[in-house]
């Protein structure tokens, strides 16, 4: 099951050791991204700190995408200026360049997920280099990291499909996950950026490359990134859970995908996740006050729910302790 928030969650919770896998909530970066739209800083601020208050234990809050390319993402260091440090320190920020590190820790970010496409064919659409070009750059971004006292993450796009080149060898993410050049790095992060994985494929992916006893620990924990584009976002994280993975990734509503990634839909709701696993912070009113918060952004936004908790916390089986019967 997703654990409880704690202050230190982004030090532990790798399944290695027993302890649950947490959920981290990517809303205000993988979520808006696809949108099109800038939710103002003042707006950002209030989710996080309403979403950290509820007890998400972690979130990614930005990106540091060229904002003419990404124009939800301009007001990333905004948002990050406006946070204290000890809600900084539950906050997780996208950088794919040694650069995008540095500006980020000049502005109070710690966490930093540098993120880069297995299949050379995306990264070159995502972020405008070979899958070699990101990796040689990996020890200068640890570096960095490192020296303004964060820590930082290997994200692995499309580490099951790429949108341009189909299906990705399992190998090819087993040998960047064991290159010396990713040591330093905090954790992995296996994305099914398309969400075309099946619980089969994701179990054995994150299984084999737990098997190596470096990743899946608490000090290098093994995130899954699911999308829901097949259905499976909920199966496939669980899945992932049952083979390692001590975070798995969600979104409001199910909202998201990637701008540079053709056929991928939305995150894995973050509502489902949580009622699928039930964590000892999450009840009947968490789940109330998620649902009318991703109620209120989708309809800024004016983007679909795609959760299915969501739509049943809104249902007339009122002898359900899930549903909602408050007056709005």
């Amino acid at each position: 099951m997703i654990g409880a928030a704690r202050s230190d969650s982004v030090r532990g919770g790798g399944r290695a050791a027993g302890g649950p896998a947490i959920l981290r909530d990517v809303t205000l970066r993988d979520g808006l991204q696809l949108t099109g739209k800038v939710l103002p800083t003042e707006r950002k601020l209030e989710m996080v700190r309403e979403l950290l208050a509820l007890g998400v234990p972690e979130l990614e809050i930005g990106s540091m995408a060229r904002p003419d390319l990404v124009p939800p993402m301009a007001n990333t260091l905004e948002l990050v200026s406006a946070l204290t440090p000890e809600e900084l320190r539950r906050c997780w920020v996208w950088v794919a360049t040694p650069r995008h590190v540095a500006k980020a820790a000049a502005a109070g970010v710690r966490n930093f997920q540098y993120c880069f496409s297995v299949s050379d064919a995306h990264n070159k659409a995502n972020i405008g280099r070979t899958t070699e070009d990101s990796l040689a750059a990996m020890p200068e971004a640890v570096r960095l990291a490192q020296e303004a006292g964060g820590r930082i993450q290997l994200c692995l796009a499309t580490a099951f499909t790429c949108p341009f080149d189909g299906p990705v060898d399992p190998e090819r993410v087993l040998a960047i996950a064991r290159d010396p050049r990713a040591d330093g790095s905090a954790d992995i992060v296996l994305a099914d950026t398309l969400g075309q994985a099946h619980p089969g494929q994701v179990a054995a992916l994150v299984s084999a490359v737990a098997a190596g006893g470096h990743w899946g620990t608490p000090e290098h924990r093994i995130v899954f990134h699911g999308h829901d584009t097949w259905g499976m976002g909920v199966a496939n994280s669980l899945a992932a859970i049952a083979a390692g993975a001590g975070v798995v990734d969600g979104a409001l509503g199910g909202l998201g995908g990637c701008p540079f990634a053709p056929g991928a839909s939305g995150n894995t709701s973050s509502e489902d996740l949580l009622f699928a696993t039930r964590p000892g912070w999450f009840t009947p009113h968490a789940l109330a006050a998620l649902v009318r918060m991703s109620e209120h952004l989708l309809n800024e936004l004016g983007e679909p729910n795609r959760s299915r908790a969501a739509e049943g916390s809104r249902s007339k089986a009122e002898a359900f302790e899930w549903v909602i019967r408050t007056p709005e």
